[in-house]
């Protein structure tokens, strides 16, 4: 049998199908447009992420034998607010996860609701991506489009109610809308208060792997598939794009270094850390995940090469790094502001210790320590829950560097697995939907079965040695600039 994956990103929707054994038969991808109406606003028209995930199914099953396709499932972007009314009918364009106007919201749940009473209801605190500051947005700033509203969604669930008529999330997605009670999976009553919606508002709350429904007649019609193909509600990006890299299960982690960057540890534990540094979120194979989420990670690198050095030889660049564990510059890597584990929106990107011996190797080999040392920032709270890691699997764009993988394996004195096909969310996605229809008894099976490691970097004890003491010293750093990047923020 086959089974379709879809990754509804932020910029376009990634459409796979993988066969029975996890072979990748095809891959299609089509964009979308993304709306800035306003200065830090973000946002998308759901109609368009519809008509290209139906466009890019069609062109994913042409030439295949359609009666094989036999489910369908979802990664997709998280946090997002899509609002429906009566008539199940957009209210307003979709407020994305990368939108920045929900400040006041973000802060009033912060410290009005306080930190300790959101941590008790959801297992998590306010950030401004999250979904509860943007309801909380539309019914201060645009009430009559707040009192129309019938539904909730979030933007793969939208996908999965046009495909099946079924108002629907899953626990993983649902668990960074900060209206969920992560530990009992299920819609918190005590958030749905403080936002002013209704549970009944909100869409029957899945596993990622369970069926929700089949196709409508007519919108399988348009696909050429059958009306009996199954549709499983899927999960978040991140828990997603784990499924796909095989973590799953206990005491697993995955790196990601795209655009932002992940360090996803996987547990068959609940788990909060004291200062809700990491979120706390269901995981799309029936258990629990901590999270570390820093908003620029490859990102970094690609502003320091294209914008700064005006540069497409990445390689080439990072050929000219000499000596590890030994550079005199630091950076931090906050371009956009940081979510874990400091939650700031002020945090500013710094080099510091630049002396006039200071070359352009120094600089670059300073931005891909910088990322990594952030990413530790996250690994050393999850160690203090008691979590202890041997191994890590890694993706995104950033794990095509080999020197790279090299410098997060020894700062994280982690073994760094590469994977033999990284598709990312849409991967996930389809091993999802084969579970869902009894390919495999569960997600841990499928893993454990389709996703194959074909390198390890391993630490060096020496050079681990040296990046520890490295890392002390950047851990200093970002307390002594804090209240510089308060006072520059108000500039």
């Amino acid at each position: 049998m086959l089974y379709i994956g879809v990754d509804l990103g932020t910029s376009a929707v990634k459409l796979l199908l993988m066969d029975s054994q996890g072979k990748i038969v095809n891959v299609v991808s089509r964009e979308y447009p993304l709306y800035f109406p306003h200065p830090g606003w973000s946002e998308q028209n759901p109609e368009d992420w519809y008509e290209q995930t139906v466009a890019g199914i069609r062109e994913l099953v042409r030439g295949v034998d359609r009666s094989q396709v036999a489910g369908i499932s979802f990664g997709g972007q998280m946090h997002g607010l899509v609002i429906l009314d009566e008539t199940d009918a957009v209210i307003r364009p979709a407020i994305l996860w990368n939108d920045g106007r929900t400040t006041e919201e973000t802060e009033y749940l912060n410290t009005v609701v306080g930190r300790e009473k959101l941590s008790a209801y959801t297992a998590n605190i306010a950030f401004a991506g999250f979904t509860a500051p943007k309801i909380l947005w539309v019914k201060k700033h645009e009430p009559e489009h707040f009192a129309r509203i019938a539904k909730i969604m979030l933007p793969k669930d939208y996908i999965a109610y046009r495909l099946t008529g079924v108002h629907c999330t899953d626990v993983s997605d649902a668990s960074g809308m900060l209206l969920f009670d992560v530990k009992n999976r299920r819609w918190s009553k005590e958030m749905c208060e403080i936002c002013g919606v209704r549970e009944s508002q909100l869409g029957r709350c899945y596993e990622s792997y369970e069926t929700v429904g089949t196709l409508l007649p007519d919108v399988a019609a348009v696909l050429g598939l059958q009306e009996s193909v199954k549709v499983a509600a899927g999960a978040g990006d991140n828990a997603a794009a784990a499924v796909g890299t095989g973590t799953v299960g206990d005491n697993r982690c995955n790196i990601s270094l795209g655009t932002s960057g992940t360090i996803f540890i996987s547990s068959r534990h609940f788990g909060v850390d004291r200062f809700n540094a990491l979120h706390s979120f269901a995981h799309a194979d029936g258990s629990y995940h901590l999270m570390g989420c820093m908003l620029s990670a490859a990102s970094c690198n690609k502003w320091w090469m294209d914008d700064i050095l005006g540069t497409q030889a990445y390689g080439e660049e990072q050929a000219q790094i000499g000596k590890l564990g030994e550079n005199h510059v630091f950076f931090l890597p906050y371009l956009m502001g940081e979510r874990s584990p400091h939650n700031n929106p002020n945090a500013r990107a710094t080099f510091i210790g630049m002396t006039m011996d200071t070359t352009r190797a120094d600089m670059t080999q300073a931005v891909l320590e910088g990322v990594a040392f952030a990413l530790r920032d996250s690994l050393e709270v999850a160690k203090e829950l008691g979590i202890s890691l041997a191994r890590t699997k890694i993706c995104g764009g950033g794990a095509k560097s080999p020197l790279w993988k090299k410098i997060i394996a020894n700062v994280l004195n982690l073994k760094v697995d590469v994977i033999e096909s990284e598709e990312g969310p849409a991967m996930g996605g389809a091993m999802l939907a084969a579970v869902a229809c009894g390919e495999y008894a569960d997600v841990e099976e499928i893993a454990s079965k389709v996703v194959k490691v074909v390198d390890t970097v391993e630490p060096e004890p020496e050079l681990v040695e040296k990046y520890n003491a490295r890392y002390a010293r950047f851990k200093e750093i970002y307390p002594a600039c804090k209240q510089v990047f308060d006072v520059l923020s108000a500039i």
